[in-house]
């Protein structure tokens, strides 16, 4: 075989030259993106009031989705809130249950004959209203102060004005039943008599 055969056998791709009817192929899809299309300005003009009025409408469902959005987090801490105001009024409502039970063991430990106090049940009644204070307590229950206090209606209740030399004008006289509260919600209010 002779050299010249040899090289129209190997020739390389860069030699290959490109096709003249390839190359206007090309030249046509590149004419045919810089086209221009002419429409009529009526035509024109209507299409740019769609885009308008498309615009629009897309922002106002934008800011009807932001309103509802802000709406239904407002919501949720609302509901959140209820929530929680409502475990802390079913708390109370137990708590009042006990506190009538605590009443009734305080008056009765404040009047205990004397000729009792040796009695080693008396020992226990005493013990238990121990517990019961403890119980309270660790439900964040605390005694609303009183006694020698001056007179608050927020969260005293008066039953009584009296006078009395030995206790300034408007301050406590002596605690009728006392009062309670959780953190600063009154849970209930001290019965007091009050120096006028």
């Amino acid at each position: 075989m002779s050299k010249n055969k040899e090289k129209e056998n190997n020739t390389h791709p860069e030699d290959i030259k490109e096709n003249p009817k390839d190359a206007s192929v090309n030249n046509e899809d590149e004419n045919e993106e810089n086209k221009m299309v002419t429409i009529p300005l009526k035509e024109y003009a209507a299409q740019l009031e769609e885009i308008d009025h498309l615009t629009t409408k897309a922002d106002e469902f934008s800011d009807g989705w932001q309103r509802e959005r802000a709406e239904f987090a407002n919501y949720r801490k609302r509901m959140s809130r209820d929530l929680d105001a409502q475990k802390i009024d079913y708390q109370v409502n137990i708590i009042k249950k006990y506190l009538a039970v605590k009443d009734d063991l305080d008056r009765a430990l404040k009047n205990v004959p004397e000729s009792l106090n040796d009695e080693p049940w008396l020992n226990g009644i005493e013990l238990i209203d121990q517990k019961l204070s403890a119980l309270l307590e660790s439900e964040s229950i605390e005694t609303v102060p009183a006694e020698g206090q001056a007179f608050d209606p927020t969260i005293h209740e008066a039953i009584s004005n009296e006078e009395n030399d030995e206790v300034e004008s408007g301050f406590i006289i002596e605690v009728v039943q006392q009062g309670y509260k959780l953190g600063n919600r009154v849970i209930r209010p001290a019965l007091v008599r009050v120096s006028k």
